[in-house]
This record gives C-alpha cells, sequence and structure tokens, in this order.
C-alpha cells in the first residue's frame, strides 16, 4: 500500500489526510474533522465522548474506525484515527454544527479533485498554487514554497533508493538535517514559532525556506556523490547537507546584522502582527 500525506483546508483550518493508491481513498484525520467542525480546543476530548455516545446509540461507525500514521505536532509520524469519506459523511451527520453542510461540499470536493489530478497530475500543482492564495501567502513566497516541495521529494527519492524506511528514518534525517542548518530540531522550531499541527515549511520565511532548501539538496547531492550504505551513514550525510546551509546562514546574519531564525509564522503575518524577522511570508501589502 502506496501513502501520501498532505494538508487539506476546510475554511483556514488545517485538516491532516492521507491519500491510499491502492484503495484509491482519503483518509482524514477525525481529530482535525471535528476541530473543524466544531472549533472546540479539546477535539480529541470531543471524538472520545462522541465515540461513547455513538456506541450507546447502537452505531458501528466508531468500531470501522482505523488507524494511520500522520505527522503530529511535533513533527513524529504518530498513529491517529481516521475515516474515509463515507464514513466521515456519515460521522458529520453525528456532530451539531453549522458548519456541517458546507463542510460535506468540501470532502466532495476533495474527492473529486483528486481524480481528476490522477488524470492530469499538473492540476495538483496549480490547486497547491490556488491554496496557498486563498491563505493569503504572497505570490513570491509561494513560489519559493512550491520549490521546496520539488526539492523535498527529491531528497526522499534519494533516501528511497538508498534503501531507508519511510517514517521514523526520514524523520530523523529530516531532524538532523534541520538541526544542522538552524541550530533546532523540528519541534524545536515549530515551538519557536509557536506551531502545534501546523506545517512548519508552510510558517518559515522566504530566507529561511531558501535555506532548508540548499540543507536539503545539498544533502541529496552529497548522498548521490558518497553512496551511504547504512543508515548510520546517511546520518553522517544528513549533518553535511545541513552544515552547506549553516554556513550560508551565519554569513548571511553577518552581513546583514538579522537573525534568519526567528519566531515569525505565517498565522502572525497574515492576521497583520508580523512582528520581528527577517524574510517575507505575507501579502505583498503587508510586506511593503
Amino acid at each position: 500500500m502506496t501513502e501520501r500525506n498532505t494538508i487539506k483546508v476546510f475554511e483556514e483550518k488545517q485538516v491532516r489526510t492521507v491519500w491510499d493508491d491502492a484503495r484509491e481513498k482519503w483518509y482524514f484525520s477525525i481529530i482535525d474533522a471535528i476541530e473543524a467542525l466544531t472549533g472546540t480546543e479539546r477535539p480529541r476530548k470531543y471524538w472520545n465522548d462522541l465515540k461513547v455516545k455513538l456506541g450507546k446509540e447502537g452505531s458501528e461507525l466508531s468500531e470501522e474506525i482505523g488507524q494511520l500514521k500522520m505527522p503530529a505536532g511535533d513533527g513524529k509520524m504518530r498513529l491517529t484515527d481516521v475515516a474515509d469519506t463515507e464514513q466521515l459523511f456519515r460521522l458529520v451527520q453525528s456532530i451539531p454544527s453549522p458548519k456541517a453542510e458546507p463542510f460535506k461540499r468540501w470532502l466532495a470536493m476533495v474527492a473529486s479533485e483528486r481524480m481528476d489530478e490522477l488524470a492530469d497530475p499538473e492540476l495538483s500543482i496549480d490547486r497547491a498554487l490556488e491554496q496557498y492564495l486563498r491563505l493569503g501567502y504572497s505570490e513570491n513566497w509561494i513560489n519559493q514554497r512550491l520549490k521546496s516541495i520539488e526539492v523535498r521529494k527529491e531528497l526522499t527519492d534519494e533516501w528511497k533508493r538508498i534503501g531507508l524506511k519511510e517514517g521514523i528514518q526520514f524523520a530523523t534525517l529530516t531532524d538532523i538535517i534541520t538541526k544542522a542548518w538552524s541550530g533546532n530540531t523540528t519541534k524545536q522550531y515549530k515551538v519557536l514559532k509557536g506551531l502545534r499541527k501546523e506545517n512548519l515549511r508552510d510558517n518559515m520565511t522566504n530566507t529561511e525556506l531558501i535555506l532548508n532548501m540548499l540543507a536539503e539538496a545539498s544533502t541529496k547531492d552529497i548522498s548521490q556523490a558518497t553512496e551511504p550504505r547504512t543508515f548510520e551513514s546517511s546520518k553522517e550525510v544528513a549533518r553535511q547537507g545541513g552544515h552547506v546551509a549553516h554556513v550560508a546562514r551565519l554569513e548571511l546574519e553577518a552581513r546583514t546584522g538579522k537573525k534568519v531564525v526567528t519566531g515569525l509564522n505565517a498565522k502572525a503575518v497574515l492576521r497583520g502582527k508580523p512582528g520581528k524577522g527577517h524574510g517575507r511570508i505575507g501579502p505583498k501589502e503587508e510586506q511593503e
């Protein structure tokens, strides 16, 4: 089974999803869906209470729910309850929310778009662009973000080529790269920016994205040149790749007198509270 984790957005709320190539189905994080529908700050408790309620009503839906690994707030892949499109439609029926109907339409749209993208892969890029524009990101930042996705894909393809495993090994190497160039692990970086479930790269400035791309591209190039044969060897390659961007960061900071890695995040910028930091995230009018 080939799975692909991604983030979908419903009314500015992020919903973690997994596309299963074998089953040709989307699976959605139930916790994220509940948070998007209800606005509750305790979606996990809401879901636990709802499972009890469904059980008392004789519903078998909660027993049909499975689990898949999805990126958690600390950047690691953790098991979470998921529902396919049909199951989530049924689940929405049990959640009193004025957003229920818009959410159902959104679910149907997500399913339809994936079928279109399978027929024409370029559509996925176009839709990613549209989604970021709807969220208020600047076109300059979006171009960097889309390029960072390409660079990341090239790196993970290289890791797969040399026999590394998705999940814990990919996450460990990513942490090493991030720590090497930025001075922070992925979790520390997210804490610095005040993030929980949000995607770290979606909250990097242009400069942070560029340096992160440099670190990942360098890691890929070094791996191809040295052909590491063990996970430990790949760890060293990750450190070397990250170090390339680390040197560039220090040189830039020395010349500008500004820190590159900051607490600036997209949520603050897009809400008109840019704070202090180096680089750009938000709309053009907020940059000038």
